[in-house]
């Protein structure tokens, strides 16, 4: 395997050392091959929101095993999750289920090529939409961890097609669209950034992009593949008040099972076939062992209380780490929305992808290595989320606060550039 891995970041490039190999997980712990245990705040990037091995998510995988894995065919799974995803999302009136969050956005970009007739798109800097080519100019996630500005194999041609701007700058956006807005199909952006680390716009951002993609008749792409059902049942633009055209889903609709998501109005949405002529198709799209871990994961996600609780575990775990670093000397920014989270190592206010770059990453690399030898796991890379579970109890996080105060004092005494 390149790097000995599956996906890049996992190869600890970023921090150094060996990477972690997982045998089993359970609750918000997971126990590598050499049976040393973790309290874990990646949650598989995001999707875990109940915690590892959830007995109702295991449960409803099992029994669907025993029907069968995959029909390629039609399912009543697929229409019951529809219906709980349209009920949830503001925006969505027609979904269609993919496999994985890049193919939720390939997808989506082709619908709004397709009914726009234009080939322009906007992203932002930082902000990570998967994979597909169009997608891999200034991006965040891996590419950020291991400093690749763009990415070989993507043709000039169609990255001359990808215009970027900074996130939260809302008077370049103005600037942008006033001069090449009636050649833009649309602008996608993760309404809470969550691939340089955790971002939250700034007020008005959000209104900004929904005016002006409005006014150009380009249409406003929200990739919630991370914030879609973590931080709401109807994800960000529900908790921030904005409907986009087509919104992006992934990650926590398959209960932690590959899984992705694109949907919109029934107007936009009827130009997809069979209904329209823009073609998107997948053998495995809509599995029904999928389908059955996304609905486990809803209804736990319906329960009442459920975010509630989410929100005071990530404040009193986020407000510990806080302390620990004033009370010894170390300069850091937080950010949070609902139960993601991020601690960033620089002086300077967190607004966007150059903001994030100003972090002291060595430093990183050394609190990174000082907590997984101690036993808390989080991302591997400072340009990452972290994530809380309803798995997570009081004394798994004052626990993690715990370490983590031993982890800051060896990573500050290895260099005092840490500082």
């Amino acid at each position: 395997m390149p790097g000995g891995v599956n996906s890049p970041v996992r190869a600890f490039n970023a921090v150094g050392g060996e990477p972690v190999f997982i045998k089993k997980a359970a609750g918000c712990r997971v126990t590598d091959v050499d049976g040393n245990e973790y309290i874990d705040y990646v949650g598989s990037w995001g999707p875990l929101i109940a915690g590892h091995t959830h007995p109702k998510i295991v449960e409803a995988i099992t029994k669907q095993t025993q029907l069968g894995t995959s029909f390629g065919a039609p399912t009543e799974l697929e229409i019951i999750l529809a219906e709980k995803v349209v009920a949830a999302v503001p925006s969505i009136d027609i979904v269609r289920m993919v496999n994985s969050g890049t193919e939720a956005v390939m997808s989506a970009i082709r619908l709004a090529r397709g009914v726009t007739g234009r080939d322009k798109i906007l992203k932002f800097e930082g902000c990570y939409h998967g994979h597909g080519d169009s997608m891999l100019v200034k991006a965040g996630s891996g590419l950020a961890s291991l400093g690749i500005p763009d990415c070989p194999g993507v043709p000039e041609s169609l990255a001359k097609q990808t215009l970027t701007l900074p996130f939260n700058d809302a008077d370049k956006v103005r600037e942008l669209f006033a001069r090449e807005g009636d050649e833009i199909a649309c602008l996608i952006v993760e309404p809470i950034a969550g691939n340089m680390g955790v971002i939250p716009p700034v007020d008005g951002f959000l209104q900004t992009l929904r005016d002006v993609t409005r006014e150009h008749e380009a249409l406003l792409i929200f990739d919630e593949v991370i914030s879609g059902f973590r931080v709401g049942l109807g994800g960000a633009q529900k908790r921030f008040g904005i409907q986009p055209d087509i919104t992006c889903l992934g990650k926590i609709i398959g209960g932690g099972l590959p899984v992705g998501a694109y949907g919109a109005s029934k107007s936009l949405m009827d130009h997809i076939a069979p209904t329209g002529s823009v073609y998107q198709a997948g053998t495995l799209s809509g599995n029904p062992l999928a389908m059955a871990a996304g609905l486990a994961m809803i209804d736990l996600l319906s329960e009442p209380g459920v975010y509630e609780e989410l929100e005071r575990k990530s404040e009193k775990l986020c407000q510990g780490l806080k302390d620990n670093v004033a009370s010894l000397g170390i300069t850091a920014q937080f950010t949070r929305v609902g139960s993601m989270f991020s601690m960033f190592f620089t002086k300077d206010d967190i607004v966007d992808f150059e903001s994030v770059k100003t972090c002291d990453t060595e430093f990183f690399s050394r609190y990174f290595t000082a907590l997984l030898e101690k036993g808390v796991y989080i991302a591997p890379s400072q340009f990452e989320a972290g994530f809380m579970s309803m798995a997570h109890t009081d004394a798994d996080i004052d626990k993690t606060l715990e370490i983590s105060r031993e982890a800051l004092k060896i990573a500050t005494g290895v260099a005092s550039g840490g500082k």
